[in-house]
């Protein structure tokens, strides 16, 4: 699994972007990633100095649809704190 493979794309909701107005940033990452893993990604793909990174799993959801139910997938989202001074432009990355 290569660094770019980790980072599968920024969830961009309105509490993920308030959360960027204080330097966090949340991405959805591979589910083998660690913690280090994702750190490395995003410091050589953004160029900014990741202070920290906490992860966390999101677990499916049953969801009606029509007449039987079905569970939404879950996924793995990485919110990553920068150092003071760093900024992550999402709009010309993605």
């Amino acid at each position: 699994m290569s660094k770019i493979e980790v980072l599968i794309r920024p969830i961009v909701t309105e509490k993920s972007t308030m959360l960027a107005e204080q330097g966090k940033y949340v991405f959805l990452v591979d589910k083998r990633a660690n913690a280090q893993v994702i750190k490395e990604a995003v410091e050589e793909f953004f160029s900014v100095k990741v202070k920290k990174v906490n992860i966390g799993k999101v677990f499916g959801k049953k969801k009606r649809i029509r007449y039987t139910f079905e569970k939404t997938p879950t996924y793995k989202k990485a919110i990553v704190t920068l150092y003071p001074g760093y900024k992550i432009d999402l709009m010309h990355h993605v």
